[in-house]
């Protein structure tokens, strides 16, 4: 008789464990269950308030990453503030969207993870000078060449996920800790009030607010359990928000100013138009998202204990690029990966995709009614900076979790983390480093993600894949990433 299957839990939340013990069955798509009934975190469905409480959790964590980039593209182009704030509404819905393709998905559309999506701020330099002062033709312009960059995308993303052979854990590790690093600073601007032309950006008042955010989230981290210590954040953004009225930077004129309901028409600007330079310069920008969405995709199945496989990628990708595709219809813009979600997955260890898509269904209805929208809106930026803080900094502690699998006193990967660190680092640390290069080149040198994540591949294709001598294995490491079996499995050669 065959032995029952038996299964170790989670020293911290007692969930199935990230990988099967032997005899365990494993579930289609990766990670552990216990049995023909029992299901992977990933895939369990939550009651429901704890459904809209995560979801919601969620959506406060991202709100302002999702409105930021209309709310400058808008009256850089010439939009009126009604203009603007009806393109910001139109991003909630379309974000909504996105994120319920990549959760629930359909065919081979979606990653079917934890894996929010929303406006990227990749776009936000090219729109602007693809639009400046132009108006309604500038957004229909912008909004052409996200059409088409889309459909390329959805075109190449069957090819793009076989990239992920190339990314091994010296090289997931690194972008994953630069993912976390370069999020830190839009904390850190969020904590001075977000507007630096303000009067009172990085005031004491401001700083203060985010610091209390900040420790408020760590002590209910420490003192709450179970749900609601899962709920922390979103309970340090009420806390704080509370604490934020009487020292005055509330801001509650946003809800006098809100429609109660509002559908982004679509076609809103007019239809879209077809410029050859804006196509070529929202393409390249598509191809930077695809390459920081693979990498969110391999850090989140990581953490959720569902490691991001080439089918698991490609799907995310065609859910990033249909979205973008499809988010113009209704005055949207383009959508890729938010890291900082995958930060809060981290630290509340609810990995449920279904948590997620409701946080999608209910960015849909704050695109659909613009009050609630507002409401959400009145967390002041320094109470939203100082829980970033902490969102921000669980993706660099993961990234440097997967950096202590990635065997770095063998060969040159100490080396290679290095160089790719310090290389995506230079966005962050001289803004203006690049300042001579071509326009067209910003879209990607001023991005460190996506110029640490090239630095590392290439640098562990040199030192760890070529000119390896033929018929000989690799070091276990890079014989996983190159999809080598060692002759002698029970005898595997010594790593370089």
């Amino acid at each position: 008789m065959a032995a029952t299957p038996r299964f170790r839990k989670n020293a911290v939340d007692g969930t199935a464990p990230e990988a099967p013990v032997p005899g365990a069955r494993a579930h289609e798509g990766g990670g552990a269950v216990g049995g023909p009934d029992r299901k992977h975190p990933v895939d369990e469905k939550l009651p429901p308030l704890r459904m809209f409480t995560s979801g919601l959790q969620h959506v406060a964590a991202m709100y302002a990453g999702v409105v930021a980039p209309p709310m400058i593209v808008g009256p850089a182009v010439g939009l009126s503030a009604k203009e603007t704030a009806f393109l910001m509404g139109a991003s909630l819905f379309t974000a909504g969207i996105a994120t319920l393709l990549q959760t629930l998905g359909f065919w081979r559309i979606g990653a079917r993870l934890p894996f929010v999506n929303g406006v990227s701020f990749a776009g936000v330099t090219p729109m602007i000078a693809i639009g400046k002062d132009r108006g309604h033709d500038g957004i229909a312009v912008i909004f052409g060449a996200i059409i088409v960059a889309g459909l390329l995308g959805f075109v190449l993303a069957p090819y793009f996920c076989k990239l992920v052979r190339f990314f091994p854990p010296v090289v997931t590790g690194t972008v994953i800790t630069l993912i976390g690093v370069s999020l830190l600073p839009v904390a850190f601007n969020w904590s001075q009030g977000g507007n630096a032309t303000a009067d009172d950006y990085g005031s004491t008042t401001n700083i203060t607010m985010a610091a209390v955010t900040l420790v408020i989230v760590l002590a209910l981290r420490k003192l709450l359990r179970g749900f609601l210590q899962q709920i922390a954040i979103l309970l340090g953004l009420v806390v704080g928000t509370l604490i934020a009225v009487p020292a005055g930077i509330t801001d509650f004129g946003a809800l006098g100013d809100a429609d109660v309901v509002g559908f982004p028409t679509p076609f809103h600007f007019g239809a879209p138009q077809f410029e050859i330079a804006a196509i070529l310069s929202m393409c390249i920008v598509m191809l930077v998202c695809m390459t920081e969405s693979t990498a969110d995709m391999l850090a989140l199945g990581k953490i959720v204990g569902r490691p991001a496989d080439e089918r698991t990628i490609e799907g995310g990708l065609r859910a990033d690029t249909l979205g973008s595709a499809v988010s113009p219809l209704f005055n949207g813009f383009m959508c890729s990966a938010f890291a900082q979600n995958i930060g809060l997955v981290a630290m509340t260890r609810v990995r449920s995709r279904f948590v997620v898509a409701a946080g999608g269904v209910i960015l849909v209805l704050l695109g659909l009614v613009p009050v609630a929208a507002s409401v959400i809106a009145l967390v002041p930026l320094p109470v939203l900076g100082g829980a970033g803080i902490v969102l921000f900094g669980s993706v660099a502690a993961s990234g440097i979790q997967t950096l202590a699998t990635a065997a770095l006193e063998k060969g040159e990967n100490a080396l290679i983390v290095a160089a790719a660190v310090g290389v995506g680092l230079i966005p962050i640390a001289a803004p203006g480093f690049y300042h001579a290069f071509p326009e067209d080149l910003l879209v990607v040198l001023d991005s460190g993600i996506s110029t640490g994540c090239v630095v590392a591949i290439v640098l562990n294709l040199a030192f760890n894949h070529w000119g390896r001598t033929p018929g000989v294995p690799s070091d276990p490491e890079t014989a996983a990433a190159d999809g080598e079996q060692p002759k002698d499995p029970m005898a595997l050669p010594v790593a370089r």
